[in-house]
């Protein structure tokens, strides 16, 4: 597989790739100072590290010297430690600040990313700013004392300076700067906190929409309303040359992503969410234009991911194993319900595997708003099987 993401050729076949890694149970991790290679790699437990020559911004004399001097010397112990031995001329500022991005520094704990970039009060350095001074002055002082006759005599100490304490980044800001550099989101990505609206709701990956949309005349679900869900990556407000305004949205899932154009009065509806960083919910379907062999995707709304929970599930149909019931489960359902009330309905299969025997237990007043109590306590309990009836 590591060699098949080497061979990918574009961003978009390098992340579908990563994404059958994950289903095939393979790890695949973001770049390491002392794991990576050139290319995608695999590592000593078996895993998929990320190549240097996938960040944008390092170049490759950065690359040859930093894999070099750790191939001769070994592992980096720390960012003190790498900026001594790197060739400074070729590890540039610009060369550390994408290799401090992409999270190829993690590995060195004592520091997270955003000390790196934090500044010192009442000066304009940063932290990496800091570090690039420090190994400057030892490598001009190693300079000078392997060209001293008396070397070992007049060589003084340089104390190691420490970095800016900052806050850590939050996750979405983290995940910006990784995809900035790399392409792509490496420690997670906007969509973790939505799979299980992912998996339930019936939505279309965009890949499998994106080739329905390259050939609509040609596909059998050309005819069929589509469901999609995604991150907005970019989101543009254009003008025609007659003067009329319209946008172009593009968002990803875990699978790719597709560009939707909105034009005239769908663009005065939905240009609130032409807003990069949005996790989208978008339905519309394919229609015909004045030639009939001719299709354009016509949207027909546009709604915040978020609330998928709450205002489209009609109802929540769970398999609940005999053994899984007791009074924490009672209890757990009968304080959610009261709590989140709603118009939700659930039903409750109560089966016996080994007798083969169900019940089905309906709620017939009270009903629920969909929250994320129950999702959590769904993920706790893996032997309840869960089916989504979406409105």
């Amino acid at each position: 597989m590591a060699g098949v993401l080497n061979h990918a050729g574009n961003i978009e076949k390098i992340t579908f790739f990563m994404e059958e890694c994950k289903r095939m149970g393979l790890k695949v991790l973001g770049p390491d100072i002392n794991e990576s290679q050139k290319g995608f790699a695999v590592n000593k437990k078996g895993e998929i590290r990320f190549g240097f020559m996938g960040l944008k911004g390092v170049g490759e004399n950065a690359i040859e010297f930093i894999l070099e001097e750790r191939t001769k010397n070994g592992p980096y112990s720390s960012i003190f430690d790498m900026i001594k031995r790197v060739n400074l001329r070729a590890a540039n500022k610009k060369s550390l600040e994408a290799l401090a991005y992409s999270g190829a520094f993690d590995c060195f704990t004592e520091y997270h990313r955003a000390q790196y970039f934090g500044c010192v009060k009442d000066t304009n350095s940063t932290g990496l700013d800091i570090i690039v001074q420090f190994g400057q002055r030892f490598q001009a002082q190693a300079q000078s004392t392997s060209n001293s006759l008396f070397g070992d005599m007049v060589q003084m100490h340089i104390p190691t300076p420490q970095l800016p304490k900052v806050d850590p980044w939050p996750l979405t800001e983290l995940l910006d700067h990784e995809k900035d550099v790399t392409g792509m989101f490496m420690s997670g990505h906007p969509l973790d906190n939505f799979k299980f609206e992912m998996k339930h709701y019936g939505f279309t990956p965009i890949a499998e929409f994106a080739e329905v949309k390259e050939a609509p005349q040609l596909s059998p679900k050309k005819n069929k309303p589509f469901k999609i869900a995604g991150l907005v990556v970019d989101g543009q407000h254009r003008v025609t040359k007659t003067g009329r305004n319209f946008g172009v949205l593009c968002i990803e899932d875990f699978s790719g992503k597709t560009e939707l154009m909105l034009w005239s009065d769908d663009y005065v509806k939905f240009q609130n969410y032409l807003e990069k960083g949005k996790s989208v919910l978008v339905q519309g379907e394919f229609k015909t234009r004045f030639n009939q062999d001719q299709y354009e995707f016509k949207v027909t709304s546009i709604n915040l991911l978020e609330i998928t929970k709450a205002s489209f599930t009609k109802q929540l149909i769970l398999d609940v194993p005999t053994k899984v019931i007791n009074s924490d489960f009672v209890d757990f359902f009968d304080k959610n319900v009261k709590t989140f009330p709603g118009k939700t309905s659930i039903k409750f299969n109560i089966i016996e595997p080994k007798d083969n025997l169900k019940v089905s237990l309906y709620t017939l007043s009270n009903g629920v708003t969909m929250n994320d109590e129950i999702v959590h306590w769904l993920e706790e309990n893996k032997d309840v099987d869960v089916q989504v009836v979406v409105a």
